[in-house]
């Protein structure tokens, strides 16, 4: 099943930690058993991208490395035991891998290696390479097919209309949705999504609503959050600013809401460790709410914990997503349920080839908010 490869191909790497991604001529892999080898088209980037490789930011990983998370591609060779997959598929590679006969050993592809010795063993012995490359080996769970003709076909004859570099952007709804999923969002509830304006938040935000949800969307730039909701039905989706009041917060969420939440959904960074965001949305839920923490918070946050405990409000921390959550997103948006990229309100902000790399960083670096993106086009299709 496998196909002729060239004998080599172009790839970003990074020989040292900090140092400066080169661009590199490599051998380009085969495809063994349990692998598919992807002719890689479009691939994200991150806002984070630059401090993760310049080291401003923590990052773990082994080097040599080329990096690159998910990505869209066309399957180049398959391994032999592959027994659906085809050469030529236009596929969504997913960066979440996890070992097969230990679902706990997890890593993301091109970017962290984990924190188990059995997660740090299969990045540095066996999927070590990412996507900001012509080619990519990656397992064959990770590879999902897509529906080619109903995504980037016309509208006029029944498709979409997507680009590849729209469906480049399925990561980031995929991570929330992992999370949205794990505490049962239903059609009809309430959800905050707390901050919202961010690249993941506002994406929680959209999936929500496309699960039949209601949401109000809090943070601290108001005109951010105007231009958030004006993106949806004025129902659907209400904005409350964060103001550092927590008891204030939490009565201006209940009534937009008109009366206690169901969910809350947190997707905080870093910074945010000060933040009463969270206080006031937990504060706001109803008996049994439900929380999801999917943020990059490295502290410890305070809780109302007496109140958790009296409402029987559940915590629920979700890191990424599982592999049943992957085809339930791609069938939201091959159905029109979930609408992404530009179709989204999602500007690209920019389509970089590999040279390109240090220009593509300080785009995404740049443009931080829910409606940009920023992509790497390792093949021209």
């Amino acid at each position: 099943m496998a196909t002729t490869l060239p004998a080599t191909h172009a790839a970003l790497v990074q020989n040292a930690p900090t140092e400066p991604l080169k661009l590199t001529s490599k051998q380009t892999p085969n495809a063994i058993p349990g692998s598919a080898v992807v002719q890689i088209l479009s691939s994200s980037v991150v806002s984070y991208a630059k401090a993760i490789f310049n080291g401003t930011r923590r990052g773990h990983y082994p080097t040599p490395l080329t990096p690159g998370p998910s990505a869209i591609g066309r399957i180049a060779a398959l391994g032999p035991d592959s027994t659906f997959l085809h050469t030529g598929k236009l596929v969504y590679i997913d960066l979440t891998i996890r070992s097969r006969d230990n679902p706990s050993d997890v890593f993301l592809l091109g970017f962290m290696e984990g924190v188990t010795s059995g997660s740090k063993k299969l990045m540095r012995e066996v999927w070590r390479d990412g996507t900001w490359a012509e080619y990519c080996r990656v397992p064959l769970e990770n590879v999902f097919v897509l529906n080619e003709e109903r995504l980037t076909g016309s509208p006029l004859g029944g498709g979409l209309g997507y680009r590849v570099c729209d469906l480049a952007t399925l990561s980031r709804y995929l991570v929330v949705y992992g999370g949205l999923r794990d505490i049962d969002v239903r059609a009809g509830e309430t959800v905050v999504v707390a901050p919202a304006t961010g690249g993941f938040g506002g994406a929680a935000v959209m999936v929500a609503v496309a699960m039949g949800a209601s949401v109000i969307a809090m943070g601290r730039n108001e005109e951010a959050l105007a231009a958030l909701r004006g993106n949806f039905e004025p129902s659907r989706v209400l904005t409350v600013k964060i103001t550092g009041d927590v008891n204030g917060d939490a009565e201006q969420l209940k009534k937009m809401s008109g009366g206690p939440i169901d969910a809350a959904f947190d997707i905080s960074p870093a910074m945010a460790a000060k933040s009463t965001h969270l206080k006031s949305c937990i504060s706001s839920l109803r008996q049994g709410g439900r929380v999801s923490l999917m943020g990059g918070i490295y502290e410890d946050v305070p809780i109302p914990y007496m109140e958790v405990m009296r409402k029987d409000i559940k915590l629920m921390g979700k890191w990424m997503y599982s592999r049943q959550n992957v085809h339930d997103v791609i069938k939201r948006v091959e159905t029109d349920i979930l609408k992404i990229g530009a179709q989204g309100g999602v500007k690209n902000e920019g389509e970089f080839g590999l040279d390109e790399w240090e220009k593509a960083f300080d785009k995404a670096e740049e443009m931080t908010g829910w409606n940009s993106c920023v992509v790497m086009k390792p093949v021209d299709e």
